[in-house]
């Protein structure tokens, strides 16, 4: 496993980061054993970094995988804080439920001064932000306090919000230039690149300016398969067989505004507006993922 520095933080990572939203109850729905199981499958093979948020609603499962390796693992969570009382309350909750005296980076959305003020107490080692706009990663750039950015980037743009893949890239080569950890996520596109999952890896591996990617996993096999990609070398037959061979499903995200953008872009007639949120019709789907490029709030998945 390949280890790099995220930034000037002083935080040595492995290239892969275990994205654990995908296991979780958002969407895998895996039991508290067979997801703290997972982790330490990963933690076993050299993973020693994993990304969470509060939102995810799985911090049992990391508290249960890091028992005896705290030292060991570098924890990532997130919190979408708008004032000093909610960010105080999301970082006390995370290290309760993390049962941990400290988190490695916080990452926000909203709230800064409270988090920079925590990690003077020691409970916080790296203030980060997590974003989908090319706008807030300029913006870290205006303070020294943020160490951390978490951005989103795939070869197809997908996800972006106020921008292009180009204009993130530019963003993330001057946010590294100035010392700034650099973690990118969806990779795969929240799953909608899975066919070209290789070209897509490639892209962000071949990138210097990022340091680790977080992404998904739901099994071992997916464990193996990707620690042999980030390795540069080939994952087992079997192993690729069973990723290929798993059953997938389009997933909606709650946050679905029912704009119907989606719907008129599927080919197979496979979604439909109920109750103002877009929903699908599995026997129509052919999981193309193409209808994921018309959503701007990014809450079409394949999971």
């Amino acid at each position: 496993m390949d280890y790099r520095y995220l930034g000037n933080s002083g935080l040595l990572v492995s290239r892969l980061c275990f994205g654990s939203l995908t296991m979780g109850p958002l969407q895998a729905k895996l039991s508290i054993e067979e997801g703290a199981a997972l982790l330490k499958e990963a933690f076993d093979r050299g993973i020693n970094f994993v990304d969470t948020a509060e939102l995810y609603n799985n911090y049992e499962y990391i508290k249960h995988a890091i028992k005896s390796r705290r030292d060991k693992v570098i924890i990532s969570a997130k919190s979408y804080a708008y004032s000093t009382e909610t960010a105080e309350v999301s970082l006390q909750k995370a290290m309760k439920e993390l049962n941990t005296d400290y988190i490695d980076i916080f990452s926000l959305h909203e709230h800064l001064a409270y988090f920079i003020k925590a990690k003077e107490k020691g409970y916080i080692r790296a203030v980060g932000i997590s974003t989908h706009n090319v706008a807030a990663v300029v913006a870290a750039l205006r303070y020294p306090e943020i160490q951390i950015i978490h951005p989103i980037l795939n070869i197809a743009g997908l996800g972006i919000i106020d921008g292009s893949k180009d204009e993130m890239l530019e963003a993330i080569e001057h946010a590294a230039k100035a010392g700034k950890g650099i973690y990118s996520m969806k990779a795969l596109g929240g799953g909608n690149l899975i066919h070209s999952a290789k070209e897509c890896f490639d892209f962000v591996l071949s990138n210097q300016n990022i340091h680790s990617v977080a992404v998904g996993m739901q099994s071992i096999a997916e464990i193996i398969n990707n620690i042999a990609v980030f390795e540069g070398r080939e994952a087992p037959e079997e192993v690729k067989n069973q990723i290929n061979n798993k059953q997938r499903k389009l997933l909606i995200d709650s946050w679905c505004n029912g704009c119907g953008s989606c719907i008129d872009k599927c080919q197979q007639k496979a979604l439909k507006l109920v109750d103002g949120k877009t929903q699908v019709n599995s026997e129509k789907c052919v999981l193309c993922g193409y209808c994921s490029a018309y959503c701007a709030d990014f809450c079409i998945k394949i999971i």
